[in-house]
């Protein structure tokens, strides 16, 4: 089993090395590559230094399975030519999520729709990842008709530059910027590039990925994308309309059953999800479970996941994991 990880020196690619290494997927050779100018790196891997190689080399190397996090850049100009030579492809950047012949999968929810021709499949963005493993039990049995969601997303979901400039500011140090604004001690309702519509490509991603992977496209939802000074993890405020009425209890029972998913919802003792605790760890985290009482069959809950493992590698290599259970990598 040869698996390049593309980006490998990058803030994400880093914690996909982990990943790998500790739920122990079947690696015989690791690719470590990235652009021209970290050829020659190494990085660290089961204990050894590996040397990290050109992208064009690692295609060369024809490796079983390649995991993307180069950018959507990389991920369109070289995804095609891994693919070309047999390799299968795992994606994170937005590249190709909503071209509809290539799977978009987060494995708890939706698996099923990956086979074995699929030589490029798209993981979600982070913050989309989380919140359909948290409502998609939910959806099946009670038909989810209106989401409405607030995000607080951590600075590394931008990058080390963006976690370079919290803390700089916090040592009221001169920093590189980032983001438009000061983001230490402040919230920046602003996540990618602001469209005509008043939306951010990132709220966009919200709307048109969620349905995408639940497979609904008469879902509603609407999205504002908040950026705060944390680092671990993304939290959501998610408000979720059904079809069907429900029962707090069965609710949570659902959710306590569903894979992926662990609740936090203790009030009592001030035990709900927070990205403190999330942070290093692959499970999504919901609490603050209530009915909204001001609209009919309507719930409010609270979702916690780390954006760099769930909401980027660990998703990434779930994939991997069912694609290699299904015998489906060469």
């Amino acid at each position: 089993m040869r698996v390049a990880v593309v980006g490998a020196t990058g803030l994400v690619g880093s914690v996909m090395l982990r990943v790998l290494e500790e739920r122990n997927f079947p690696v015989d050779e690791l690719i470590p590559a990235a652009s021209e100018k970290s050829v020659g790196k190494t990085v660290k891997f089961k204990g050894k230094d590996v040397k990290v190689c050109s992208v064009a080399e690692a295609v060369k190397r024809k490796p079983s399975v390649a995991i993307f996090s180069a950018g959507s850049t990389a991920s369109k100009e070289w995804a095609p030519r891994f693919a070309e030579v047999g390799t299968t492809v795992i994606d994170n950047s937005s590249c190709w999520r909503m071209y509809p012949e290539i799977p978009l999968v987060v494995p708890e929810v939706n698996a099923h729709v990956l086979k074995p021709e699929h030589k490029i499949i798209a993981n979600p963005n982070c913050s989309t990842i989380q919140l359909v493993v948290a409502i998609n039990p939910l959806h099946l049995k009670y038909r989810i008709k209106r989401i409405v969601i607030s995000t607080y997303q951590s600075v590394t979901g931008t990058g080390v530059k963006a976690v370079n400039q919290l803390f700089a500011e916090r040592k009221g140090e001169e920093a590189d910027m980032v983001y438009p604004h000061p983001i230490d001690l402040n919230c920046l309702p602003h996540g990618g590039t602001f469209l005509e519509s008043g939306y951010t490509t990132e709220e966009q991603k919200l709307i048109d990925e969620t349905r995408k992977i639940i497979g609904d496209q008469k879902i509603m939802v609407s999205p504002t994308v908040v950026r705060v000074p944390v680092i671990g993890g993304h939290s959501e405020s998610v408000n979720v309309e059904f079809e069907n009425d429900f029962d707090i209890k069965d609710v949570v029972e659902v959710l306590s059953k569903s894979p992926g998913i662990v609740v936090q919802d203790e009030p009592a003792t001030n035990h709900y999800p927070m990205p403190r605790f999330a942070e290093g760890k692959d499970e999504v985290f919901v609490g603050r479970i209530r009915r909204d009482d001001s609209q009919p069959r309507s719930l409010n809950l609270w979702v916690v996941a780390d954006n760099l493992r769930k909401g980027a590698a660990t998703n990434a290599v779930q994939i991997a994991e069912y694609l290699n259970s299904k015998g489906w990598l060469q």
